[in-house]
């Protein structure tokens, strides 16, 4: 995956629901953009993940 921000995963992962949910993409278009959608999703979860390790090390370190 080349290198994008949380935001605009998630700008990609809410275009490509929308796509799924109007019924403009047919069958092959389908299975890319759930492969696609897969990888955002894992993306955006470790994003959350470092930052919330992050966050708390932070807050833990001011106690």
């Amino acid at each position: 995956m080349k290198k994008i921000t949380y935001t605009e995963a998630k700008k990609e992962l809410e275009a490509i629901v929308f796509a799924i949910e109007s019924g403009e993409l047919d069958v092959d278009a389908l299975t890319e953009k759930v492969k696609r959608a897969s990888e955002l999703i894992a993306f955006c979860k470790e994003k959350l993940t470092k930052t919330d390790k992050e966050l708390q090390k932070i807050l833990d370190d001011i106690a």
